[in-house]
This record gives C-alpha cells, sequence and structure tokens, in this order.
C-alpha cells in the first residue's frame, strides 16, 4: 500500500490529522474517556474522537455540565478524561470545572477549538481570546499553530507530550487550543498508518512520543511514626478513597488513638460529633491533651475542627503535625509547622502505642451528640434526621456530597458511614453537584445517591439529563434557599433578601422532564421505603424531594450545641 504524504492533503484532511495524533496520544497517557459538546469549530476533533476505539464517547448539551460530568469521570476511574468543545463562550463555560478540578487534582485534557489567529480580534463570528482563558487553573498549556503540512508532526507530539508529562506529575487539568482553519468537512481522510511523516516507531507502539518516568516517592512516613509512636495521638480522615479510609482506620485501631473522620473519607468512627462536641470546653481541652496530628487527606469541611488544630499545633508543648495527601499546593490555610508526606504511605509492622485509648473518655461525648439528635428528630422528617440516618438508606450505593448546609449536618451528626464517598470540595461551589455524580455514576458503573440542596440542584437543573438514566437517587433537601445563611451574623431584615433568596420552586416537573421518577416522601419511614422500593438496577433515575421548614435546620444546630454544652 502506498503511503501518502501530509503536503499531498487538503486543509481538512490535515486538520483530522492533527487531532488523530492528539487523541491517540491522549490514550497513550491513559485516556479511556471523551466528552463532547455540540459544536461546528470542533469538527475534526469530534469525528476524530468516533474513529477511537480506545476512547468511551459521553455529548452533552451544555458545555458547563459537561466539564463537571467530566471531573466526575476522572474522580471515579482516576485516569484524565478528555473534554472536546467548540470556540467561543463554550470554552469559557467550562472554567467552573476546570477551577475545581485544579485544587482537588483531576485530570482533565481541554481541547478547546478556536478560530484561526487571523480571525481573532478582527469582528469575525464566535472568536474569542482563548489563548490563558484558564490562567493559573490549569497545571500546563498549548496554544497550537493552525495544522499544516509545513509543521512536522513530532513538534506536535513532542509539544503535547510536555504538558501531558506535568499532568501526569502534578495532577489537574490542561489546556490545548485548536485553532482550525476551514473547510472543516472531508468525507474521505487517510488513517494514520497511510501517512508517511508520521513516526514509525511511534506508529508501531503504544509507547508515548516522549518518555518520561515519574519522580520515585520514597516512603519516610515510616519513620516518622516510629520516632512519635509513643506519643498522645490524633489521627484524622479528610478526603480519601473509601480503601484509603479504612486502612488508616485500620492503623487508628492498632495505635489505640482517637479517629475523627471527615464525611468525605466515607466511614465514622465512634469520636463522630466531634464538630458539636468541640463546644465543650472539657471535651476540648481533653482532646487538646494530644501531642501528635496525623492528618490523612486534605480539605476538611469541620471549621471548628480546624480552629483547634490552629491553636494546639502553634502551643509550645506540641510535638509534630503530618499531612499525607499527594495534592498539589500546601493545603496548609493556617499556615502550620507542618510535616507533608505522600499518600502513598505503608508500614510494614503491627504496631502499638504506650498511650494506647488515651482519649477513649471521648467517645461519651460522641455518644450524647447522637442522643441529642436523635431526640430532635420528630414525626415529620427533618434535615437533621436525614443526615444523622443516612448510613440507613446508602447500603448498595456510592454517596456523592453536594456543598452547603447538608454536608455540615453530616460532618455533625452522622452515624456508621460506611461508604465511597465523593465530592466537590475543592472550591465547594454548589454548581455542578449533578453533572458531577453523573460523571462519578458512569466512570464507576455503580449507583449513586446524591445528597443535594435546592439551591444547588436549581444551578444545575438540566444535568438531570446527565443523570436521568443511571439507576441513581438524587436527595434533595428543599428548604426554600440558601438556609445555611440562617447561620449568619447578619441584620435579619437583610437576611432573606440577600442570603437566603427564597424561591418557592419544587422539583416535582423537574423530575418529569427529564424522565426521572419523582417521590415526596412526609416522613423517615415513607424516605426509609421509596428508597427501599427503588430498583437500583433498572435504567430511570429518581428524585426524592424532602421539604423543610427554611429555619428548622439552623435552630436545631443550635440546640444541638446549647445541650452539648450544658453536659
Amino acid at each position: 500500500m502506498s503511503r501518502l504524504s501530509l503536503d499531498g492533503l487538503s486543509q481538512a484532511q490535515v486538520n483530522r490529522v492533527w487531532s488523530a495524533v492528539l487523541l491517540e496520544e491522549a490514550t497513550r497517557f491513559g485516556a479511556k474517556h471523551v466528552c463532547i459538546a455540540p459544536g461546528s469549530r470542533s469538527t475534526p476533533l469530534a469525528l476524530e474522537s468516533i474513529q477511537q476505539s480506545n476512547l468511551t464517547l459521553h455529548t452533552h448539551f451544555d458545555e458547563r455540565g459537561l466539564g463537571f460530568f467530566a471531573l466526575g469521570l476522572a474522580k471515579a476511574t482516576q485516569t484524565p478524561v478528555v473534554v472536546i468543545v467548540t470556540s467561543g463562550t463554550a470554552v469559557a463555560n467550562l472554567l467552573p470545572a476546570v477551577v475545581e478540578a485544579n485544587l482537588t487534582g483531576e485530570k482533565l485534557i481541554l481541547m478547546t477549538a478556536d478560530r484561526p489567529i487571523q480571525l481573532v480580534g478582527v469582528g469575525a463570528n464566535q472568536a474569542i481570546v482563548q489563548q490563558g482563558l484558564f490562567s493559573t487553573h490549569v497545571v500546563s498549556a498549548l496554544n497550537l499553530p493552525s495544522p499544516s503540512a509545513l509543521v512536522n508532526v513530532r513538534w506536535l507530539l513532542s509539544q503535547f507530550d510536555e504538558v501531558l508529562s506535568t499532568q501526569r506529575e502534578k495532577g489537574g487539568p490542561v489546556h490545548i487550543n485548536c485553532p482550525f482553519p476551514e473547510p472543516l468537512y472531508v468525507e474521505d481522510c487517510p488513517s494514520l498508518s497511510q501517512l508517511e511523516d508520521l513516526p514509525v516507531n511511534w506508529l508501531n507502539s503504544r509507547e508515548t512520543f516522549v518518555q518520561k518516568e515519574p519522580s520515585a516517592r520514597s516512603n519516610v512516613f515510616a519513620e516518622f511514626l516510629d520516632a512519635h509512636i509513643d506519643l498522645k495521638g490524633v489521627i484524622i480522615v479528610g478526603r480519601l478513597s473509601y480503601e484509603q479510609s479504612l486502612k488508616v482506620k485500620q492503623l487508628a485501631q492498632q495505635l489505640g488513638w482517637p479517629l475523627l473522620c471527615d464525611p468525605q473519607s466515607g466511614i465514622s468512627s465512634e469520636w463522630q460529633g466531634y464538630d458539636v462536641w468541640l463546644h465543650n470546653d472539657r471535651a476540648k481541652a481533653q482532646l487538646a491533651q494530644c501531642e501528635l496530628v496525623i492528618q490523612f487527606g486534605a480539605r476538611l469541611v469541620s471549621k471548628r475542627l480546624l480552629a483547634f488544630l490552629k491553636q494546639r499545633v502553634l502551643e509550645q508543648d506540641f510535638a509534630a503535625y503530618a499531612l499525607l495527601s499527594d495534592e498539589a499546593g500546601s493545603l496548609n490555610p493556617d499556615y502550620l509547622p507542618m510535616q507533608r508526606f505522600s499518600a502513598q504511605w505503608h508500614v510494614d509492622k503491627r504496631l502499638s502505642s504506650l498511650n494506647q485509648n488515651w482519649a477513649d473518655d471521648l467517645k461519651s461525648y460522641s455518644a450524647q451528640v447522637a442522643s441529642q439528635a436523635g431526640n430532635l428528630c420528630r414525626s415529620d422528617i427533618t434535615e437533621l434526621e436525614i443526615a444523622h440516618r443516612l448510613s440507613d438508606i446508602i447500603d448498595g450505593y456510592q454517596l456523592f456530597l453536594g456543598n452547603s448546609l447538608g454536608v455540615r449536618l453530616i460532618d455533625m451528626v452522622s452515624q456508621n458511614l460506611n461508604v465511597e464517598a465523593y465530592s466537590n470540595r475543592g472550591a465547594s461551589g454548589i454548581d455542578g453537584i449533578i453533572a458531577t455524580s453523573a460523571g462519578v455514576a458512569e466512570g464507576s458503573s455503580k449507583p449513586t445517591l446524591t445528597f443535594i440542596g435546592d439551591t444547588s440542584l436549581l444551578h444545575d437543573l438540566n444535568s438531570l439529563s446527565l443523570i436521568a438514566d443511571k439507576g441513581c437517587i438524587v436527595l434533595a433537601l428543599n428548604n426554600d434557599g440558601g438556609a445555611i445563611f440562617d447561620m449568619l451574623p447578619v441584620d435579619e431584615n437583610h437576611k432573606q433578601r440577600l442570603y437566603q433568596m427564597p424561591h418557592g420552586y419544587q422539583f416535582k416537573h423537574a423530575a418529569h422532564q427529564f424522565g426521572m421518577r419523582y417521590e415526596q416522601p412526609k416522613n423517615w419511614h415513607e424516605l426509609e421505603q421509596v428508597v427501599a422500593d427503588f430498583d437500583a438496577s433498572g435504567s430511570r433515575s429518581v428524585l426524592i424531594e424532602v421539604i423543610t421548614p427554611p429555619n428548622e435546620a439552623s435552630n436545631h444546630i443550635k440546640a444541638l450545641v446549647t445541650a452539648c454544652k450544658g453536659h
């Protein structure tokens, strides 16, 4: 078979060849999924993505939702995800998901189609300055020239590999800006194997064009632990996978040290409710006997725990504060003296501390919080009750935690969590929750329960189309606006209008619009029954809406804190 040269191809064909090279190389860096929104300028990338047998294709009509869906896929699969959009504001709509991915390390490969440089800034349609649009929110960026037979494909591969090697090392999103000249459409396009201009060794392998070994990480955490094992230690588990969280729990049990579990860990301990019982001076003083804190995973929900850490770590008799995380950045908002270790830790021997069980008395405060939370439950269903008893209804599901009031209630009163948990706690925005959880469900092929507030759901309403066919549960708490702002020390005359912003909406017709089932249970028994009767193996998801009074949850929180202070 005679081979073809790039300089004998049309512009539309060269566009396609460059697109094929980029997508092929992305798969060699581990990409398995590609997410595409509609558009004309992105045609070369879109058509070539169909030809890629190593990529699973996903589509969505809204770029903002598409970006968050890709984020969820990246969370669940722990692999890079390609995102393809057309030019103009389509690119700008990816920014919220890019911000989140940058903070939490998910690998998005953004391939954004663009107008050629000669059409930018001269009044051409749908042409904006896309170079640098994501600023510092991407770990690397590549602004390509328009595809041309005059540019060696080896240059394209080496530049692209440099960007993806940076991503492999650091995590986070990267931006590849692709200006395609017209014409964009062509019926026949040669395959890469038919072209003589491409590197033969690269074509005949599955290796990346430029090969870099990732930086080796030595495991010095075991030595650190040996040196501090007989101190009074506290272990905190933050945003981790379920498997990693269980490993940390086992370590804490061996050492006999208290384990404080953030909701993002997916697990619980006998010291739950610390966000509430730290209001009690005696409990706080007892925990302050700790000489060492080891934290696995970052981005803790509890402000009260963070405040405790800041105070205790800075005291003179404190020994060490260690963080194990591979996320980029310092992850140290209070600038505390810290020792940082890789999250890829292991300990080869069974451990025992001279200070085993030193904080077991604190378990009674955890029991008091659980008891008080139970006392606040009433005949009608409440947000506090759902957070307190959530573990009773999530058997068989993954958990995706929305932001705002719900995740804080879980942090305060949840019990017996034992679930793979996901969240968007990088920027902690309330946008994109449904889309991200849909991506998680798709990437893991597991039914997911999404715990979300009404304002968050309004933000991401059209993403119900992404989750409607996933056999998932969307559990929406509707307190008619941002009830979390009821806790703010703001003039009551302004609080509702400027912060809570009540809307008066319910979501029955939205669920039906996207072909979802809809339920509105009035008490806990009805909610349990709805979940029990739901067949997660079916194709359609269900939206369960729980209606509660606007100020009820904040009043319950105040009552919990008051009761805890009194013990």
